[in-house]
């Protein structure tokens, strides 16, 4: 049995002095993988999809973004098929999100039994290959929507690498590690989040028209630019992946071992380990914890844009704006979160941290619940028809209704949310989801434990993908029809049964070597 100490990592990764510099450079070699891993991660993430402002004043018309390519895809989307309605915009979200749900278990379970290099280059390529898809899909003659929804189920399908990603940095770290490494990598994650709308808004200065590079009979413009930077993105993340990246495990001592996903020569120790199970109870858990937290983001960026315009009487630009420098921030503060997470974990422990997660992010979802005898103010249908709007309307500009939309019958029942409860929940949830999300899939790749997890780390991806296909859809149909003191009172259930849950499987969300007694 090993006695871990976190404060004292050096033996594991050594086994004698003799063999100093041989060990150092594996443990080198080991972190530059794994560095490239999060460079991976980094890339995917410029590509998940974030929600945006609303289309329309229709019930269901949310427009829909992602970070560097979908912030435009909405006025993009309408240039080449002016056919596309914003529900077919709720397909294309739906798509990206489906492609990464299909292609996870599968690239999983090929990087179980063959070098983790092969699905990663083949999903990197699907994902080049897609974004230059999406770039020329104003060259058909017909039916440029139908080409542009391929291109994103595509670009999701070469995202379901996330996988083989974790379950990379997961064999590749031993116990002690494993919690910094995974912080680290959801950090590179939030990077993505922040810098995607950023180099959008770099690319924009191209303009809607841009040039024409006749030779390659491409538009080069505000719209294809992105998704063509993206494609220089996943060729560089290709020969990263090719040059740098090796094939590492370490047990969970931090001992390395011979790679057990293809090899057919096993050491005695991981013959001995293969014997003792996985605790499926466990596993399943945390597979559900995972998708209770990221159903709960999912609704909280899809509502962020709409409740802020009904309750702040906000325009589609000031939302824009105004969110888009609440999510900036939440970026950034999601990067600390992460690495006090690291700190917070070596002190108490993964669970009680994913415990308090649940916690901070209740009390930002409670915060959000409507009070008081402020209402908001009334988007009415015939405020076109108004005299002075009308008047307001003359030449070239227009007035743009602002306000809680009058088919929204609890409009005019429900209390209005204050600002400050607003940045409060803001700031609430930008606390507790991080911390949730680091924890429970860092648990339940110590639960997995040494064996090979490319198919469990697959199905946990899948569910997160669900959940952020299932989450905009709950929140818009409940939103809309019933107001958000039953979206938000729902959202407080979940979170509430998601915490019943983890404190009623709290003994077995233990280390693999732990429950079987090898490490204390």
């Amino acid at each position: 049995m090993s006695h871990l100490d976190p404060d004292d990592t050096t033996p594991l990764l050594r086994d004698d002095a003799s063999s100093d510099d041989s060990q150092d450079e594996d443990y080198r070699g080991r972190w530059r993988s794994i560095r490239v891993m999060y460079f991976t991660m980094f890339l995917s993430s410029v590509g998940v999809p974030k929600l945006g402002p609303r289309a329309s004043c229709k019930t269901t018309d949310l427009k829909t973004g992602f970070t560097i390519v979908i912030t435009s895809l909405w006025p993009y989307l309408q240039k080449v098929d002016s056919s596309a309605d914003a529900s077919f915009l709720g397909w294309m979200v739906a798509a990206y999100s489906l492609g990464q749900m299909v292609a996870s278990p599968l690239f999983g379970l090929w990087s179980n039994h063959r070098p983790r290099r092969e699905p990663l280059v083949c999903s990197i390529f699907i994902n080049l290959a897609a974004n230059i898809y999406y770039a020329y899909a104003y060259l058909p003659k017909t039916n440029n929507k139908y080409h542009m929804l391929m291109s994103r189920a595509f670009v999701g399908f070469g995202a379901g690498n996330v996988a083989v990603v974790r379950s990379y940095v997961a064999g590749a770290t031993s116990l002690n590690e494993r919690t910094g490494a995974m912080a680290n990598m959801s950090a590179c994650q939030a990077l993505g989040f922040i810098l995607g709308p950023a180099l959008q808004a770099c690319l924009s200065f191209i303009g809607e028209n841009g040039v024409t590079v006749k030779f390659l009979d491409l538009q080069l413009n505000m719209y294809t630019s992105p998704a063509l930077l993206a494609a220089v993105f996943g060729l560089i993340n290709i020969l990263l992946v090719l040059l740098v990246l090796k094939e590492h495990s370490v047990n969970e001592d931090g001992k390395h071992i011979r790679s057990i996903n293809y090899t057919s020569e096993e050491t005695v120790d991981i013959l001995e380990e293969s014997v003792e199970t996985i605790d499926h109870v466990a596993a399943v858990t945390s597979n559900v914890l995972f998708f209770i937290v990221m159903f709960i983001f999912a609704v909280f960026e899809t509502i962020a844009t709409p409740l802020s315009m009904d309750m702040f009487a906000w325009t589609r630009k000031e939302a824009v704006l105004y969110n888009g420098i609440i999510m900036v921030g939440i970026g950034f503060q999601s990067i600390l979160v992460f690495l006090l997470v690291k700190a917070a974990a070596s002190r108490f422990g993964d669970r009680p941290v994913l415990l308090a997660g649940f916690g901070i992010i209740f009390c930002g979802f409670i915060i959000l619940l409507p009070w008081g005898n402020h209402f908001p103010k009334i988007q009415w249908a015939d405020l076109k028809n108004n005299s002075l709007v009308s008047q307001m309307s003359e030449g070239n500009g227009t007035v743009e209704p602002t306000g809680c939309p009058y088919e929204q019958t609890w409009c005019q029942t429900t209390p209005a949310i204050y600002l400050a409860q607003y940045i409060s929940s803001d700031f609430l949830i930008g606390v507790g989801y991080p911390a949730c999300n680091v924890m429970s899939y860092t648990l339940y790749s110590k639960i997995l434990g040494p064996k090979p997890q490319g198919v469990y780390m697959g199905w946990l991806t899948a569910s997160g993908s669900g959940a952020r296909t299932l989450g905009p859809v709950f929140v818009s149909h409940v939103y809309t029809l019933l107001g958000p003191r039953w979206a938000f009172g729902l959202i407080c259930g979940m979170v509430v049964l998601g915490a019943i849950l983890l404190l009623s499987a709290y003994h077995r969300l233990i280390a693999f070597s732990v429950r079987h007694g090898r490490i204390v």
